[in-house]
């Protein structure tokens, strides 16, 4: 947790949609005994049209997308394509989008894949968790924080879960992350809630989710799962893309 409350205290934080100061301490307290659905109500009733959701579509965003469009479908839904996401991905989203009419934005590398490969190489296959790290900051953590700046988020909701990493496990449900608050709806549950909770509201499956991935990204870094989890992502190299980590190099979708 050092790194996150380091992040706190040295780098200022956004304001709520009114321009009042936000205490985390305070705040944690005032979510502590919300469920998920009323955590991302505190979140958008909060920060208004600064607040968003992002997503992976992986095998388990259905959960928040479906709680966040009963919200508002108002939200933006913001979704990083990488250009390298599985077909099964591509379609999902298609499928949960149209379902659940959300207000989808898409952030984009400005490098293509093509032109990232000329020049640097299939950074996924050196085996080299600093070329990972390259990998997921060019094609992940860059295009989201630019999105964000974009349309002015000063919260953003994901679905991350405390049993996922040790990173997580150490996670609030709201912390300060790149100059942004992170609120985090989901980290208490475990995989026996999600699944029921798709179950009883009869939202569709990741495509992938029959094959034996229990979590999924780009299609060169993700496998069926072997009992691992995360662990069966990027290689095992590391659990992380960045996306959830203070600063732009370390590791956190």
């Amino acid at each position: 947790m050092m790194d996150v409350m380091t992040s706190l205290t040295t780098t200022p934080l956004p304001t709520d949609r009114l321009g009042r100061t936000v205490e985390p301490e305070p705040a944690r307290r005032l979510l502590e005994p919300l469920d998920a659905a009323g955590q991302l109500a505190w979140g958008y009733e909060t920060f208004g049209e600064g607040f968003a959701l992002t997503t992976s579509f992986g095998i388990q965003s259905a959960v928040l997308l479906h709680m966040a469009s009963r919200l508002s479908e108002r939200i933006p839904v913001l979704w990083v394509d990488t250009g390298y996401l599985p077909p099964e991905t591509y379609l999902y989203a298609d499928r949960l989008c149209t379902a659940l009419n959300l207000n989808l934005k898409v952030a984009q590398a400005d490098l293509s894949p093509a032109r990232m490969e000329a020049l640097y190489g299939r950074l996924w296959e050196s085996g080299r968790v600093d070329d990972l790290q390259t990998y997921h900051r060019l094609r992940k953590v860059e295009p989201l924080d630019r999105l964000f700046q974009e349309l002015g988020v000063h919260c953003w909701a994901s679905g991350v879960r405390g049993g996922q990493t040790d990173h997580r496990g150490a996670m609030a449900a709201l912390d300060g992350v790149r100059g942004r608050w992170s609120l985090r709806p989901l980290l208490s549950w475990d995989p026996r809630q999600v699944f029921y909770y798709m179950e009883n509201h009869a939202l569709p499956q990741h495509p992938l989710f029959e094959q034996g991935y229990s979590s999924v990204g780009d299609w060169h870094s993700s496998r069926p799962d072997d009992g691992d989890g995360r662990a069966s992502r990027f290689g095992g190299l590391k659990q992380e893309c960045g996306i959830h980590l203070p600063g732009v190099m370390g590791e956190g979708i």
